[in-house]
């Protein structure tokens, strides 16, 4: 990836009805996403080897992580595990930023 990453040269990519994804930048060890998800949209339980750094730009969503469910509103931020279950559920339309490490290979374009 080039830098700097212009926000208006990364086109946004449809990942299930409801839910867009931008590859704003990564590096060897480090990725950042932007999702933006329509209020009501859930993402399914699931899991993947990579640390999730979440950050809630605005909306409000639910966050999964196992057995715990946690709220989070614009300025949170949350730490998901390698390999721990997780899923979301969108309670208005929300913008979140994700960090993930290792880059996630399937994101880049």
């Amino acid at each position: 990836m080039t830098v700097p990453s212009r926000y208006a040269d990364v086109a946004p990519t449809q990942v299930v009805p409801g839910i867009t994804r931008r590859v704003l930048a990564w590096g060897e060890r480090l990725m950042l996403v932007e999702f933006t998800f329509e209020g009501g949209v859930e993402l399914a339980m699931h899991s993947h080897p990579h640390e999730q750094l979440s950050h809630m730009v605005s909306g409000e969503m639910e966050f999964r992580l196992g057995d715990e469910v946690y709220i989070l509103y614009p300025g949170d931020s949350l730490l998901i595990p390698s390999g721990l279950r997780h899923g979301v559920l969108a309670r208005q339309t929300t913008v979140v930023i994700d960090t993930f490490s290792p880059p996630r290979e399937e994101f880049k374009a």
